[in-house]
């Protein structure tokens, strides 16, 4: 179990990354949902000790995080939003590499374990290619398999799926799925449908706060009878704007689909709609 308490962050500057942030996650899989600037990667990076913050603990599994970093390291997978490779070396190199620094010393152990996440993680048939020709997906898919080296208790994954085409993208939702619920998985994203594809269990972060937590069909049914849509003229969309809590808008056949927040209806053109994960987020981030 991830315990994190009171953690607060600030650069220099006055930038406030991560303010009180406190969570416990349970193993399995757990979405940090957020916009850009949110403070997500902060967190991350705290949670990896690669940064310390200001005030705040971190316990895992009953261990101070801040005390041992090196220790927690060993039980710790992480893939950041983004991460360089060496040019021209084959994916079967490069992860053997890797797996060295690590610190997997035996030979034949290694090995197994470097060619059984090239096979789960679908890239068994490219071991010879360069990691830094492949594809965004592939790369991505080549980043999960680093980051399982030496079967860490802990998954940090930092928007894994921004820029992937749509195949890619179930293909790497396929792969968190198949880590194993003994693991602490923590998926941080500003895309909606990744945490409502994997995640039992998701947190709100904006302004470096955390704006709301729990399972997203409880999140979801506190809104029950408050969302309402409409499809209008850009001219009527925006007099609605003015008017109410928008929460999204989206072009349909060239009109304007809006989705507004209100106990009652706006108006005539709206009609009640069941909300979704997206609805809750954006009303999260407005409130």
């Amino acid at each position: 179990m991830l315990t994190i308490s009171h953690l607060s962050k600030t650069y220099p500057g006055g930038v406030r990354a991560l303010h009180d942030v406190s969570l416990t996650i349970e193993p399995g899989l757990f979405g940090l949902l957020g916009p850009n600037g949110a403070g997500k990667s902060t967190l991350m990076r705290t949670l990896a000790t690669l940064q310390a913050p200001d005030t705040g603990t971190i316990t895992f599994d009953g261990a101070d995080v801040l005390a041992d970093p090196v220790g927690h390291r060993r039980r710790l997978g992480y893939l950041p939003q983004d991460f360089g490779v060496y040019p021209g070396v084959s994916a079967l190199v490069l992860l053997d590499h890797l797996a060295q620094l690590k610190g997997l010393a035996d030979r034949a152990a290694r090995r197994e374990q470097v060619e059984a996440l090239l096979a789960q993680t679908n890239l068994w048939a490219h071991r010879h290619q360069a990691v830094s020709g492949f594809s965004g997906g592939m790369r991505q898919r080549f980043g999960v398999a680093q980051a399982l080296l030496g079967s860490p208790r802990l998954l940090i994954v930092d928007e894994p799926t921004a820029g992937l085409d749509p195949e890619e993208r179930n293909r790497f939702y396929t792969l968190l799925a198949s880590v194993g619920d003994d693991v602490v998985v923590l998926l941080s994203t500003h895309i909606v449908e990744d945490v409502r594809q994997l995640c039992p269990r998701v947190a709100v972060l904006a302004g470096g706060e955390v704006r709301a937590e729990g399972r997203p069909a409880d999140l979801v049914a506190a809104l029950d009878g408050r969302v309402w849509r409409a499809t209008v003229d850009r001219a009527e969309a925006d007099a609605i704007r003015a008017e109410v809590p928008v929460l999204s808008s989206q072009l349909a056949a060239g009109r304007t689909r809006l989705h507004v927040l209100a106990d009652a209806s706006p108006g005539p053109a709206f009609a009640p709609v069941a909300p979704d994960l997206e609805d809750v987020y954006f009303a999260t981030l407005a409130a």
